[in-house]
């Protein structure tokens, strides 16, 4: 489920633009162009935009909650442009209703991206995935919302745990060098939790201590990749024998699903502190 560029055009660069307490808004530029991924406040938005002196040419929505989409109509007041987002939800604007397999293909800023409904965190969320030509080559890439994040993944307000378990198993089945733009700065302590269930895997205190050296320097921890993903968040571990016997041991049951297992996890997430 990868798309790549149309033609050999300007690369494009990928940039976090902060916004409320620990909101990611993804701005896609080259250097006269720029769209951005869920803005849920606009003044972010646009002083970046004429900071930088670049023209917004689209805007894209991963789901309907007011941190991704608050600031649509004000930047819409400010940019007449065309806005992409799951059909099955209601937006502020859209233009272009997406649902499985639907593709965006801008020549400015050149992207292509495929949409991959991911159901669970709300009832129509989409995510974005395609290959981006950047500066240092071409670049697969994920814009996932609220499904899955850096160590973990979003609380089920609309779907079930099945859904989620089959969303996050598409996610997890993307190129491994995939990088994971989620849209919360929400990695320490996800990693904090994902240590209680797994104490042994090193590959998860060593991206912890990475993680937390670039939060020492202020620096975003996203994106990650897939691979690190595969290898330390719990929500896509459900299957492993260690995550299988941890889910146990905290939720005092046989759980022999993955689906089950899925779900115990997110309880015991949902009260971590």
């Amino acid at each position: 489920m990868t798309a790549t560029n149309a033609a050999a055009q300007e690369p494009v660069t990928i940039t976090a633009i902060p916004a409320f307490s620990d909101n990611y808004i993804w701005m896609i530029a080259d250097t006269k162009h720029a769209v951005v991924v869920d803005p849920g406040q606009a003044q972010p938005v646009l002083d970046r935009l004429q900071r930088d002196g670049l023209t917004l040419t689209a805007i894209l929505l991963t789901h309907h909650h007011h941190d991704h989409v608050g600031g649509v109509q004000a930047i819409l007041d400010q940019f007449a442009v065309p806005v992409y987002g799951p059909a099955l939800e209601v937006l502020p604007a859209c233009d272009f209703p997406l649902v499985q397999d639907d593709r965006i293909t801008l020549d400015a800023p050149a992207l292509a991206l495929s949409v991959i409904d991911v159901p669970g965190h709300t009832a129509g969320h989409i995510a974005l995935t395609g290959t981006l030509t950047t500066p240092a080559g071409a670049q697969s890439v994920l814009f996932c919302g609220d499904t899955l994040f850096v160590g973990g993944c979003g609380r089920l307000f609309e779907g079930t745990p099945a859904q989620m378990l089959h969303s996050l198993d598409q996610l997890a089945a993307l190129p491994s060098n995939t990088q994971v733009f989620c849209a919360h700065e929400y990695t320490l302590a996800n990693l904090r939790w994902a240590r209680t269930v797994e104490p042994h895997n090193q590959a998860l205190s060593a991206f912890e201590a990475t993680c937390i050296g670039k939060r020492d320097n202020a620096q975003p921890t996203v994106p990650s990749t897939i691979e690190i993903e595969r290898q330390c968040n719990p929500f896509l571990r459900s299957r492993e024998p260690v995550v299988v016997q941890a889910a146990q041991a905290w939720s005092q049951q046989t759980l022999t699903a993955p689906v089950d297992v899925f779900a115990a996890l997110r309880e015991w997430k949902n009260g971590f502190k």
